[in-house]
């Protein structure tokens, strides 16, 4: 046995665990990501109709692999996160639905709140997913925040998706800009929840 111990014996602290919880709709499957899941996010950030209010630009593989990596970590260290969206008739990947802390260095600060974020694919815009989504999730949210404000941050030309957030109580506080964009800033007041999870 070598006479030096090359880590402290120390006990580690338990690592946090949190399952991402299953959600349904009439129409859609809200689960934890998938391996499988790649190809279909990668080409999603390759159409310009989707992208263009979210990066920019398409990103690489790289980038996408390390975004659904992202997501999952936020489960397990958060206990919330990001939700693959999956058309149930079909099976398809349909986009990514959640809330996240990304501890954005953005003026003014979210400050902790939890941040709903949605993206679906373009070919099923207009069928009311989102709405069918965001309401779940919404709940979802009510229920593990107990009642607390949430807050969204979009590209203000976004129309389609401030229309929804609107929809859902978010409204408008400030606007800024973030990663050398314009980027308006919307919060869901805090609200009393009666019902659990």
């Amino acid at each position: 046995m070598p006479d030096y111990l090359p880590y402290p014996m120390t006990t580690p602290s338990p690592t946090p665990h949190y399952p991402v919880p299953v959600l349904e709709t009439a129409r859609l499957l809200l689960r934890g990501y998938k391996p499988d899941d790649l190809p279909a996010f990668l080409a999603m950030f390759q159409q310009p109709e989707f992208y263009r209010y979210l990066t920019g630009k398409p990103v690489s593989e790289e980038e996408a692999w390390s975004t659904i990596l992202r997501s999952a970590g936020h489960w397990v260290l958060q206990g919330f996160g990001f939700w693959a969206v999956e058309e149930k008739a079909t099976g398809r990947f349909l986009g990514s639905i959640g809330f996240v802390d990304r501890k954005r260095d953005i003026v003014p600060a979210i400050n902790g709140a939890p941040e709903i974020g949605w993206v679906l694919d373009p070919a099923v815009h207009g069928r009311g997913y989102a709405s069918e989504a965001v309401e779940t999730v919404l709940a979802w949210g009510d229920a593990h925040f107990q009642g607390a404000r949430t807050v969204c941050i979009m590209d203000p030309d976004n129309l389609a998706s401030r229309r929804i957030a609107e929809k859902f109580g978010y409204s408008e506080y400030a606007r800024t800009t973030y990663h050398d964009g314009p980027t308006m800033m919307l919060e869901r007041p805090a609200r009393p929840v009666s019902n659990t999870l």
